[in-house]
């Protein structure tokens, strides 16, 4: 390997770093935003921080393909970064242009799928073996989903579903979704019942994989 291969691992290897820690803080940031915010127009904080994030997703994906000649196989999902980085809010108010607050709601939770995105990337960096990476991101990916979808649901609920209470109540309704028992607090509102599809379908794709791979690891150890 070359100094400037070894350089440059080094420098991918600090900015997966740095987006792991950058998607940590906009995951707390939402959460804070959702369960404590009036859900009616975004805090100038949570604008700033989510700006500042977006910016660092922005220049990791644009540095990973600076070098996509080395890296080709990870061209389309860098694609994908520099899509999702685009801070839209923040352009959308420099802008002046005014949209109602559901479709704002929905371009904010943007960043946070690339966060999910860059989360998988940074365990399958972290964990040897091909099995247990695809394994741990498959999981880390089912509960960031459902933790970001029972989000979604208590923005889009609370105050319309007389069901719904507190985002604890959310979070339950999320967990029995995507293990498929269900749960009786039904959706009122698109969005709602948007997630509420989405995460059995989540559920029923992930429990097969996870079972197949239990079942191979014992037979592994049975041998």
């Amino acid at each position: 390997m070359s100094r400037f291969d070894e350089r440059l691992g080094v420098v991918v290897n600090m900015l997966n770093t740095i987006s792991l820690i950058a998607s940590v803080m906009l995951l707390g940031a939402i959460s804070l935003e959702v369960r404590h915010g009036d859900h009616l127009a975004f805090s100038v904080w949570y604008k700033r921080l989510q700006f500042g994030v977006c910016m660092v997703f922005f220049l990791t994906a644009a540095i990973r393909l600076s070098v996509a000649e080395i890296r080709r196989r990870y061209l389309w999902r860098d694609i994908i970064f520099v899509i999702g980085s685009v801070p839209y809010i923040n352009i959308l108010e420099w802008t002046g242009i005014i949209l109602p607050r559901e479709a704002m709601r929905i371009i904010a939770f943007t960043p946070i799928l690339i966060s999910i995105m860059a989360t998988t990337v940074i365990i399958e960096w972290l964990i040897d073996g091909r099995t247990r990476r695809l394994m741990a991101a498959y999981v880390l990916t089912v509960l960031l989903f459902t933790y970001i979808s029972a989000l979604v649901f208590y923005d889009y609920e609370i105050g319309v579903n007389p069901a719904l209470h507190s985002f604890g109540d959310a979070l339950w309704w999320a967990w029995m979704n995507v293990t498929t028992v269900g749960a009786p607090i039904f959706p009122v509102t698109a969005i709602g019942k948007v997630v509420c599809v989405s995460l059995p379908v989540v559920g029923m794709m992930f429990f097969p994989i996870f079972t197949v791979y239990v079942s191979n690891y014992y037979d592994r150890r049975s041998e």
